[in-house]
């Protein structure tokens, strides 16, 4: 049996992060969703570094994946990085997480941070993006219609899983989330969508696609549907180099 994750992590603080003011305990055990393979998700916080990192380690029998901030590098992370690509898997960390060791009483103040950027929704997808992303479902789409063979068919599955679930989201301004935490999020959002997402899927791996292939035309229909004939993309001007440059 592994030891108390809380008190795990306590030890963590003390001996790995000693200056550390605090920490936010994050991970499935919080919501009540952990295997026995589970790790720690730990946001630790300092009160001021040179930059931050992410690690990983073994502690008491648990693996632990550390993200080291302070709260400046918290913040540009939050609207920056997690804040551009629309998957806001750190502040949702430090809001699901529990405060350890708080010396300052800034784990307050950085969950109401992390709240402001999760009610603040992600950038707006643009046309060009939404535009496209069509054109990228419509391939795998077209894929999965005659695939060769039921290995080609569910990688084929799996990555319009996790293309269409960021459409979904995004196209709808809303956060998108990743992997296998697409169809928990729909299933939190609007449960019999989410069981139907999970089941097509499913059957999709299969070998029979109709139900992916109907959802996706459903998803895409109100913005223009599948998008093959007509599509054109341009480089920028400034994408070319001297063939003279170039050792041939």
């Amino acid at each position: 049996m592994k030891p108390d994750p809380f008190h795990t992590v306590e030890k963590v603080l003390k001996e790995r992060f000693p200056d550390a003011v605090l920490g936010f305990v994050a991970g499935s055990f919080i919501r009540g969703e952990e295997t026995k393979f589970s790790d720690i998700d730990l946001v630790v916080i300092f009160k001021k570094l040179d930059f931050a990192w992410r690690e990983s380690f073994t502690f008491d029998g648990w693996p632990v994946e550390a993200f080291v901030h302070d709260p400046e590098t918290l913040a540009y992370f939050f609207t920056e990085v997690d804040g551009k690509d629309g998957t806001p898997s750190l502040p949702n960390m430090v809001l699901e997480g529990r405060i350890i060791s708080d010396r300052d009483q800034l784990g307050v103040k950085l969950k109401a941070l992390a709240q402001k950027v999760i009610d603040q929704g992600p950038p707006q997808w643009t046309s060009d993006q939404i535009y496209y992303a069509r054109y990228q479902i419509t391939d795998l789409i077209d894929d999965l219609r005659d695939p060769r063979n039921l290995l080609e068919a569910s990688i084929v599955s799996m990555k319009l899983e996790e293309v269409l679930g960021n459409f979904y989201f995004r196209a709808n301004n809303k956060w998108s989330s990743s992997l296998k935490h697409i169809p928990r999020k729909l299933l939190k959002m609007n449960r019999p969508f989410g069981e139907h997402w999970i089941k097509a899927f499913e059957d999709s791996l299969s070998g029979d696609s109709q139900a992916v292939i109907c959802i996706t035309e459903e998803i895409l229909k109100p913005f223009g549907g599948l998008l093959f004939d007509g599509y054109k993309r341009e480089a920028p001007a400034s994408w070319r180099l001297p063939i003279d440059n170039i050792n041939l």
